[in-house]
């Protein structure tokens, strides 16, 4: 080799040393920009220590702290649908995770639209028991917001120029449906949202919710439930037709039915008589107790059964004459549908993408469902075919079927009302304190430790905590 070219080989790898030592130097103090010289960026390339400095940076801005009081947020509904069958109920609970309402809060806040439950000023419409699913679930809610003027729900941040972000600021609102249905499972999904005034709550403002209960016609007589469910109609006292939760400080149990109706899941097979045809039990009221929609739909299977009169409906309701509640085992829970919640002068948002994603969902859920149901009902005709004679069971009340059927108002009975509260005031759940006029009020004391509601009050009763 030429003394020339050794010269040479010698001068590049000083100056090769050269650059390094200035890329050192410069990534020292924060200040690297990537020259546009060939040179410098083979360098880079061959000491690999780009890929190094790119995994610091988005490590470094992974661990920073999402500054969320440099963004404005926005009071909004959002309705929500979900499949509640593979969880423990809607409202998060002490003893599992398995809850529509965890996996809605782990949503939130992987999008960070909110920085924590306790300061997003969350309500919900209604608490949905285990295995019920919703349609029209409703919850409200502070979220992130890309607005920096004033608007409908809009609290602008604190020590912000809003002048200056309002100049610059995007005119869309965030995708919220979009960006929660990226993250949550597919049997949960945000329909819509609406921009809300900051007082407006989930819980107190909703006008009336409606409950669906899907079943088979089987043997039942379904004329007889379609007259005796109107006698739920009007305003009762319905502690015989719930599960009283005295504990939880529910005192009241007066509720208004809107409307009570049994009638075809399809309307066009009215006519028809197969012993498959689905059917539904619609109950519409201002608010519901604690399993009051099954309780309800019990009664009406021993109608329809002709195991009771109609008439057994009035007796329940009737509290003077029977103020204790008869043992009875309630419907299952997996037919029952929150189907809708309504408001007054609320302004739906649809992201019309998403609506599509969502019924392509449901499409699928409902494909998977129908195949096996008639996968199951040709393997029940087959055996029909060969002379199998069905037992008339009804599948839909929890527990065994009785062989000697015993009437309701002739079985033991459960605690009566003021046994529960002395009950429940021995253990400081409950307090006793003298009211106006002599008269006695009872109220919440010790918090329940499953209890995630706060206390009673008139106003709360109106919660809808069934099922």
């Amino acid at each position: 080799m030429s003394d020339v070219l050794i010269q040479r080989i010698k001068e590049l790898e000083a100056e090769l040393e050269k650059l390094r030592s200035e890329l050192k130097e410069s990534s020292e103090t924060g200040d690297v920009e990537m020259s546009s010289s060939p040179s410098l960026n083979e360098d880079c390339k061959s000491d690999g220590n780009t890929g190094s400095s790119k995994k610091e940076r988005k490590k470094a801005g992974k661990d920073r702290p999402f500054d969320f009081s440099a963004h404005p947020r926005r009071h909004v509904a959002l309705r929500l649908a979900y499949l509640g069958w593979a969880y423990q109920g809607f409202a998060v609970q002490e003893n599992t995770d398995n809850t529509v309402e965890a996996r809605l809060f782990e949503a939130l806040l992987k999008t960070r639209l909110i920085q924590d439950r306790q300061t997003s000023n969350y309500h919900r419409c209604g608490r949905t028991d285990k295995g019920v699913s919703a349609f029209s679930q409703v919850i409200t809610i502070d979220l992130r917001s890309t607005q920096f003027c004033a608007g409908l729900g809009i609290t602008l941040p604190e020590n912000v120029d809003v002048s200056t972000k309002a100049a610059s600021s995007a005119t869309s609102e965030l995708p919220y449906v979009k960006m929660l249905n990226r993250v949550l499972p597919q049997d949960i999904r945000v329909l819509d949202w609406a921009p809300v005034v900051e007082g407006f709550s989930a819980r107190f403002d909703c006008q009336s919710r409606t409950y669906r209960y899907y079943f088979p016609r089987g043997s039942l007589d379904v004329v007889l439930m379609a007259e005796a469910a109107k006698r739920y109609e009007g305003t009762h006292d319905f502690r015989n037709l719930c599960k009283m939760d005295v504990g939880n400080g529910v005192l009241q149990f007066e509720r208004t039915i809107l409307s009570a109706t049994v009638k075809p899941a399809q309307p066009q097979h009215a006519s028809s008589t197969d012993q498959y045809d689905l059917f539904i039990f619609e109950i519409k009221g201002l608010a519901f107790l604690y399993h009051q929609v099954r309780c309800m739909m019990a009664v009406l299977l021993l109608i329809g059964q002709k195991l009771e009169a109609a008439d057994i409906i009035n007796q329940l309701l009737d509290v003077e004459n029977n103020p204790r509640k008869p043992q009875y085992s309630m419907a299952v829970d997996y037919p029952l549908v929150l189907y809708n919640c309504h408001f007054e002068g609320l302004s739906w948002t649809q992201e019309s993408e998403e609506g599509g994603f969502v019924l392509a969902a449901l499409q699928q859920h409902w494909t998977q469902s129908t195949v096996k149901a008639h996968v199951l009902q040709g393997m029940i005709q087959g055996l029909e075919d060969r002379g199998a004679v069905s037992s008339n069971h009804c599948w839909l009340v929890e527990g065994s079927r009785q062989r000697n059927y015993r009437p309701l108002l002739e079985r033991p009975c459960c605690e009566s009302l003021e046994s529960r509260i002395n009950h429940f005031v021995k253990r400081g759940r409950l307090e006793r304190e003298e009211g106006e006029n002599g008269g006695e009020m009872i109220h919440r004391g010790k918090r329940s430790k499953h209890s995630n509601i706060s206390s009673e009050t008139p106003k709360q009763n109106m919660d809808s905590k069934e099922d």
